[in-house]
């Protein structure tokens, strides 16, 4: 059993958007079908996230949250999944939150894969069939999936281009070969990464007797282009950084106990993923599959209302024009 990603994007768009765009996703299963304005909004998205979708977001969220000060700072997006958390509420919650958290429940997730091939795939970012102009991207952050591949389940040769691509696997063993001769094994508690670069292919499969849940995220390089690369870090220590300069990101990853408290980092984009368990996060409590999105963060503190492992990427901008 397989699946193939496929990604491509059918308009004319100037040479600055096209190749980025279209070279990114040419190895996901996103086909955009939009109007005009639809493909210069990812255009736009993919060249300054600052003045695209995301300050668009967060700033309507921020302001809608500041319109209702005096009730109290939770608003909530109607049939959305997400909440917005601003200033006062996530201070008297124990944080000086000078910016926005936006909340993304894991219901609010797109859906995607091939279940008949034993693949389940939940997407927290525009993806596949979902277009949402909205929803590109987060700093550096254009996809975070959650996969679920069956055993003898994955994904055949597929290509990518100008991506970092970071995996954490959660339960069972992955399986990646790529076309530099590489085949590794990734366990739970490894971190891999995939830089594309210029061009690189690769499969991912479940291999071992046992189901496979695995957490991908792609981020925008600063830099197109270059030669591709790998690294694999075993089993990475609870609270240990790994930098990807290539995306001026670091990947954290916590694993707080039940009652303990765990510091963010303060950046100018925060993303906090739940792998397992629950964490309370300015007051708002946070289960799998749940993510916040953090912009201009500050003293801010993940607490475990039960035992939880959270992957959190602090990120600087990712635009260089």
């Amino acid at each position: 059993m397989s699946g193939r990603r496929n990604h491509s994007v059918n308009a004319a768009m100037p040479a600055w958007a096209t190749r980025p765009i279209q070279d990114r996703f040419s190895g996901g299963m996103a086909r955009y079908h939009g109007s005009v304005s639809s493909i210069r909004v990812i255009a736009c998205a993919a060249s300054d996230p600052d003045d695209c979708s995301s300050r668009f977001r967060v700033a309507a969220c921020g302001w809608a949250g500041r319109a209702a000060e005096a009730g109290g700072l939770l608003a909530s997006g109607s049939g959305t999944g997400q909440d917005c958390l601003i200033g006062r509420e996530a201070r008297a919650a124990g944080s000086t939150v000078d910016g926005v958290m936006d909340v993304r429940r894991a219901d609010a997730r797109y859906p995607g894969g091939d279940p008949a091939a034993g693949i389940e795939s939940w997407h927290a970012f525009s993806f596949g069939p979902h277009y949402d102009p909205d929803n590109l991207r987060f700093g550096a952050l254009i996809a975070c999936n959650e996969e679920r591949l069956a055993p003898g389940a994955g994904f055949g040769e597929h290509p990518h281009r100008h991506t970092e691509i970071v995996t954490w696997v959660a339960e069972g063993e992955l399986t990646h070969r790529d076309s530099t001769g590489r085949e590794t094994r990734v366990r739970a508690g490894d971190v891999q990464r995939l830089s594309a670069a210029a061009g690189v292919r690769h499969v991912e499969r479940n291999d071992g007797p046992v189901p496979l849940v695995f957490v991908q995220m792609w981020l925008a390089p600063l830099d197109p282009g270059g030669e591709p690369s790998y690294e694999i870090v075993r089993g990475i220590a609870d609270s240990t950084p790994y930098a990807l300069p290539e995306a001026g990101a670091l990947l954290h990853v916590r694993r707080p106990a039940a009652g303990e408290r765990t510091a963010l980092p303060d950046g100018a984009y925060v993303y906090v993923h739940v792998v397992r368990g629950t964490v309370r996060l300015a007051g708002t409590e946070l289960r799998p599959g749940d993510a916040a999105r953090v912009t201009g963060a500050e003293g801010l503190e993940a607490e475990g209302v039960t035992e939880a492992e959270i992957l959190m990427w602090e990120m600087t901008t990712a635009d260089r024009r």
